[in-house]
């Protein structure tokens, strides 16, 4: 019920209602963005979890291990791979909506740019949005690396 109250509210929601209690800050920003994508992982995680190859973890059942054994060296490994491609992929989306964030007040990327765009600085503007494009495209580069390394072949 908790990881789905999480996920139910869109950190803009959450970025408004923290707004309004906490006041401008970089700390309710986090928070706004950190509750639904957490809640998202938590889900998505659980998801991957229930659905990887179950033989590893009857193996070491059948030979005594313990539930944290069986969790850490039979389930883990097999969806590493996809937790942490999908990881990745969150947190890229995390980037984009922190630079919504700013249209808000928020001190993030997307404050500059709007103040940018405000105060007819085009040149300022498409800086901005190139930063953006790079800031993406350093985490799919990072995150294509790590999904090669963590692949079980």
């Amino acid at each position: 019920a908790l990881i789905a109250l999480m996920r139910s509210v869109h950190e803009l929601l959450w970025a408004i209602l923290f707004l309004a209690a906490f006041g401008l800050n970089n700390f309710s920003a986090v928070i706004a963005i950190a509750i639904p994508y957490g809640g998202t992982l938590a889900k998505v995680f659980s998801e991957l979890l229930d659905e990887c190859p179950r033989e590893s973890a009857r193996n070491l059942r059948a030979i005594g291990a313990g539930p944290i054994q069986v969790f850490l060296w039979g389930l883990l490994p097999r969806a590493i791979g996809d937790m942490s491609a999908y990881s990745f992929y969150r947190f890229e989306c995390a980037v984009r909506s922190s630079a919504i964030l700013g249209f808000f007040g928020y001190p993030t990327l997307g404050y500059y740019l709007r103040l940018s765009a405000e105060n007819v600085h085009y040149r300022e503007v498409w800086t901005y949005l190139y930063a953006l494009i790079a800031i993406v495209l350093v985490l799919e580069l990072w995150s294509a690396r790590l999904r090669v390394r963590m692949v079980i072949r």
